[in-house]
């Protein structure tokens, strides 16, 4: 559901409702200005981000970019969707009853920029202006801490320089990385979050340098939305089978708007092959699907709607009805009105769970 009804009832407050998934954007890159050195905002309005898909194939299609927005979601003004808290304000918090929403800055965060020091002071500045612009004026939201993943030590860094303030409520990673997050390279950023114990969600998207399929750029759009969930797939058969989940015991990953249908298959597909080449990775002590199950948490939005809706329902059962997360993805064209997108078949306790229930207990909100 991506336009807001004309004469709908504001969502019951009863849900608790908690979004996990909403995207500000800032009105001007000068927005950061104030949490930028003199060097580095002369870099952001000299030569801009140089994310790393640059220089394999011009950009991805613009998902994240102000066009791609519900229709509804400029601001009265003529402003880009999500970058004025006012109106955010009155057409989803209040209009949807949402209680909690998280923040997931995509553009600019300076995530996955060719040059290292700029995007680490551009998460900082985006990790500043999150608070200043949003989660101070309104006590609904949450920020995410934008980390530079490609610096992990810089990473940490800033994981750790946010610990223990409750208003940051996860490590923000993308699932487009140049390696698989699995690889000890990443490990400074699970070991920077297990010890602040926050979650890392990881967000579809991402500069890793290459082309999302595994055959070159795709040709269409739908094409690149349909590889959102295979990037996921393979960056966390990467973590388990790095050995991430041993060596990080307490680690909570959030996969955010990366589908659900394909975890089952995925952990099957693993729990398969593992007893023949268990020898190749003996730092694991467990099935695969078993630290699938206990690591792994998901976002409805996009929730996938099978003919058949036991096939859904079996699915989420597999994950855990306590791993499912409702994200409404405001303000992109693909949003999800949390009165249309949770199944009205299943439970009354199951709904209140996954609109709220499961990210309370995640969160710690």
């Amino acid at each position: 559901m991506n336009m807001m009804l004309a004469n709908a009832k504001p969502a019951s407050a009863t849900l608790g409702l908690c979004d996990v998934d909403i995207h500000p954007r800032a009105q001007s890159r000068h927005a950061f200005d104030p949490w930028l050195s003199a060097e580095m905002r002369h870099r952001m309005h000299s030569y801009g981000l140089r994310p790393r898909h640059g220089y394999v194939r011009g950009t991805p299609f613009p998902k994240s970019q102000p066009l791609a927005s519900r229709r509804d979601a400029w601001t009265p003004q003529g402003g880009s969707p999500a970058s004025d808290l006012a109106f955010f304000r009155a057409q989803h918090l209040d209009h949807y009853g949402v209680d909690v929403g998280l923040l997931n800055p995509l553009q600019p965060s300076g995530q996955g920029d060719t040059n290292d020091g700029f995007s680490a002071a551009m998460a900082h500045a985006v990790n500043e202006w999150q608070l200043a612009e949003w989660v101070v004026p309104e006590p609904r939201l949450r920020a995410s801490i934008v980390v530079p993943y490609e610096d992990p030590e810089a990473s940490a860094r800033e994981i750790r320089k946010r610990a223990g303030d409750p208003r940051f409520s996860q490590v923000l990673l993308m699932s487009r990385t140049s390696m698989p997050l699995g690889n000890p390279r990443y490990w400074p950023i699970y070991e920077a979050a297990q010890e602040a114990g926050l979650p890392v969600g990881i967000h579809a998207f991402g500069y890793s340098g290459w082309a999302m399929t595994n055959g070159g750029w795709p040709s269409f759009y739908i094409e690149e939305v349909s590889e959102h969930a295979t990037s996921c797939q393979s960056l966390l058969i990467s973590m388990v089978v790095e050995g991430v989940f041993e060596r990080f015991p307490r680690l909570k990953i959030v996969l955010i708007e990366c589908g659900m249908a394909w975890l089952p298959s995925v952990a099957w597909r693993l729990d398969k092959i593992y007893p023949s080449l268990r020898c190749e990775v003996p730092h694991l002590k467990r099935k695969p699907s078993e630290y699938i199950r206990d690591h792994v948490w998901v976002s409805t939005q996009p929730i996938e709607e099978p003919e058949r809706p036991e096939h859904l329902r079996d699915t989420m059962e597999w994950i855990g009805w306590d791993k499912i997360l409702y994200a409404s993805d405001y303000p992109h064209w693909d949003f999800d009105d949390p009165r249309l997108s949770i199944p009205n078949w299943l439970p009354a306790e199951t709904r209140a769970a996954i609109y709220g229930g499961n990210a309370r207990a995640v969160y710690g909100w």
